[in-house]
């Protein structure tokens, strides 16, 4: 089946919905085990979409990862309560003590304080790494080297990671290869066809799709699972059904919503790029984006996430320019059916490596599903209220 076949029936197996359309909504703890058979059957069996306890997983998470398995590869999915918290379950599943992390420096920011408040205070080691780096990366591996995390394109200034690259360097020395693919969501970036070892998500993005849920996936190939699978349920992590429930209704939508993102985010891009304020614009189709080449070759499309710098500016002029837009809402997140604007970055802080100045004030925009002329209007007037502050 292909990919849009594959969106409306993934983890809709019979096993999971009996006789109707989606799989229900199982809220549970204790599961009842009618006799001595069945619970040592469970218990045997618990890692295997076997009903055990309600932390380990009931027919609406099993079916869910099924759907996610199918449509973004691997061999299975766990689900957890944010993306934050997949990211965690990534690292700490795969890190000990002693151990050094590579990590590119245009990680989120959440992950990054991971990292140096976390991570290291458990005795492991961060080197943050040129997001464009390539098979250069193989010049930054320790002997204690475990894990290489990329996230691609890189949040904020969306440089796009040369993943098969990195990935032939990590299979050479044994290490694992993990990716941030929420931007790929499940449509505009194949992870496992490219050499990743763990794919994570923030489900609350793209994949809930309504700014209602929070949510994270990791696939993981099988080489890795039972390790990610044993060391989640150690910690505890699962996620509620009720949330999964809306994870499900948004993978239907998902390739529809998709498009009307992408082609509204490319045409306010290109609108952009001719305004008399903007100096560059950051999205990753667009060929003076760094690593649009790459983007070109192992990637399936965009959406709504893109950022754009302006020439000069200070916060006076910034403040005039988001407390006057009107469709674009200030939030955090993104890939919601709605409108966001988010800036007040400093790059030459929250970066670890020393080229980040060529960048002015920057603004990042998630290009909703409202009428994209609406849209502009709306960044125009804003833009003219930024430039009379100036």
């Amino acid at each position: 089946m292909k990919k849009d076949t594959k969106i409306v029936h993934a983890g809709r197996d019979k096993k999971w919905t009996g006789q109707v359309v989606s799989p229900p909504v199982y809220h549970a703890s204790t599961i009842i085990h009618d006799t001595v058979e069945d619970l040592k059957y469970a218990i045997k069996n618990k890692n295997n979409h076997v009903m055990f306890y309600g932390r380990r997983g009931t027919p609406t998470h099993f079916a869910f990862r099924e759907a996610m398995t199918e449509l973004e590869g691997g061999y299975d999915c766990l689900v957890y309560p944010s993306g934050l918290a997949a990211i965690n379950a990534a690292l700490l599943s795969f890190l000990s003590s002693g151990d050094h992390l590579l990590m590119v420096d245009t990680t989120y920011e959440p992950t990054r304080h991971l990292c140096n408040k976390v991570l290291k205070r458990m005795g492991i080691e961060t080197t943050y790494y040129d997001p464009l780096i390539g098979a250069g990366i193989k010049n930054l591996i320790k002997d204690n080297t475990k894990v290489i995390f990329t996230e691609s394109p890189g949040s904020v200034t969306m440089e796009i990671q040369d993943i098969p690259a990195i990935s032939k360097i990590a299979k050479e020395h044994d290490i694992v290869l993990m990716l941030d693919n929420t931007w790929g969501n499940l449509l505009s970036f194949d992870p496992y066809v490219h050499g990743v070892d763990i794919s994570i998500q923030a489900a609350t993005k793209y994949i809930v799709g309504h700014s209602d849920a929070m949510l994270g996936t990791i696939t993981a190939n099988e080489k890795h699972w039972s390790q990610l699978y044993d060391n989640s349920f150690y910690m505890g992590y699962t996620a509620a059904p009720d949330d999964i429930n809306l994870a499900m209704r948004g993978i239907r939508t998902i390739k529809i919503r998709m498009k009307q993102h992408e082609q509204s985010a490319l045409k306010i891009a290109k609108w952009l790029s001719s305004h008399e304020e903007v100096d560059k614009v950051l999205h990753p189709a667009l060929t003076d984006c760094p690593g649009h080449e790459i983007w070109k070759r192992d990637f399936n499309g965009s959406n709504g996430l893109f950022s754009f710098t302006l020439k000069q500016g200070d916060d006076n002029a910034m403040t005039a320019l988001l407390d006057n837009l009107k469709l674009f809402k200030m939030g955090y997140s993104w890939g919601g059916f709605e409108s966001l604007v988010m800036s007040f970055y400093n790059l030459k802080k929250e970066r670890e490596l020393n080229h980040w100045d060529n960048y002015g004030p920057l603004v990042r925009l998630h290009v909703g599903l409202e009428d994209v002329d609406d849209l502009i209007a709306d960044l125009d007037q804003g833009l003219e209220h930024y430039k009379k502050a100036l």
